[in-house]
């Protein structure tokens, strides 16, 4: 899937692997990011503050007070990083978006937040992977990790306010993790690569 032409000259600044925990997210976007040519990977959930580690890990689902901080860290990170590599663009396409603090939680605002705008639009310079499992399958994966602070238990709840990308509205490719991880990184290079041709990064 290609970005719409209208779009296209926005460069993609980051590519960001989503999906409910136990998916694969982590494996998955260190493989993405080697296969794009070693660019830089950043773990989301090392970004967490520890007041949510801990509030993850008694099985209490986090709440908009406890993710923005959070979204914004991340954020952080995906402009550092960035940088460097739309260095040879145009500044103006590499301006932060302009956020207002009356939002209500969403996947798609927080989608927003991560993305940038040029004059209120969306310019699809950031690439959404999603990554769908079964309900069965995380399941099973999730009781076998015992080195991660996500207590199973919000599984339903993460699945509950999940929202898909939705590709009329932003750059996203929808993948189906029911096979293995190299697989499904490697499906999500061959379709991240119609983005970074059609935007030139």
């Amino acid at each position: 899937m290609l970005v719409p032409e209208s779009h296209s000259v926005y460069p993609v600044r980051a590519v960001v692997v989503m999906g409910v925990s136990g998916c694969g997210k982590s494996t998955i976007g260190r493989d993405l990011a080697a296969e794009l040519g070693d660019v830089p990977f950043i773990d989301a959930d090392s970004l967490h503050p520890q007041a949510n580690i801990s509030k993850m890990a008694r099985g209490e689902p986090l709440v908009d007070s406890d993710r923005w901080p959070w979204l914004s860290a991340v954020r952080a990170r995906i402009e550092k990083e960035a940088e460097g590599l739309l260095s040879g663009h145009d500044k103006s396409l590499r301006r932060v978006r302009r956020i207002v603090n009356d939002r209500s939680g969403s996947d798609q605002v927080y989608r927003e937040f991560l993305s940038r705008s040029d004059e209120d639009r969306v310019t699809h310079d950031t690439v959404f992977v999603h990554i769908d499992v079964p309900k069965q399958e995380l399941e099973r994966r999730l009781k076998e990790r015992t080195e991660h602070f996500f207590d199973p238990r919000l599984l339903d709840s993460q699945l509950e306010t999940l929202e898909v990308p939705d590709p009329t509205r932003e750059a996203s490719i929808v993948l189906y993790g029911n096979v293995s991880e190299r697989e499904v990184a490697h499906a999500a290079y061959m379709s991240v690569r119609n983005f970074v041709t059609k935007n030139s990064l």
